[in-house]
């Protein structure tokens, strides 16, 4: 499974990756949103994780971007922030993410997800 890690958190990047990379899956990284939005169409990843917080295009335009393409609509998207309240949640549910994890989550919150969207 090809997945994608949109953070302008280096460590936040590598982490996710080493994770994700030791059960398997091709790890595509992007430092911000137009990054990503290039390397998606590269790459075409199975599932994304994209940041919130990032400097040029947010996760949140990002994702919008990523869902009104139709051809990557389908495409699960997690956003990840370090803010977890209601209003922020419902804004990644607006623009279209799947999922909404908190920062700092934990290898097995990281892996949770990523399961409900590889099957």
């Amino acid at each position: 499974m090809k997945v994608m890690v949109v953070d302008d958190s280096n460590t936040i990047r590598r982490t996710v990756e080493t994770i994700l990379s030791k059960i398997g899956c091709s790890v595509i990284t992007a430092i911000d949103g137009y990054d990503a939005l290039a390397k998606i169409a590269e790459t075409k990843p199975d599932l994304i994780f994209i940041d919130i917080m990032m400097p040029r295009l947010d996760g949140y335009q990002t994702c919008a971007l990523v869902k009104n393409n139709p051809a990557y609509k389908a495409t699960p998207v997690v956003m990840l922030s370090s803010k977890d309240g209601l209003f922020d949640k419902a804004k990644g549910r607006i623009v279209g993410s799947d999922q909404y994890l908190t920062k700092p989550f934990s290898k097995d919150e990281l892996l949770e997800v990523y399961e409900k969207y590889a099957s």
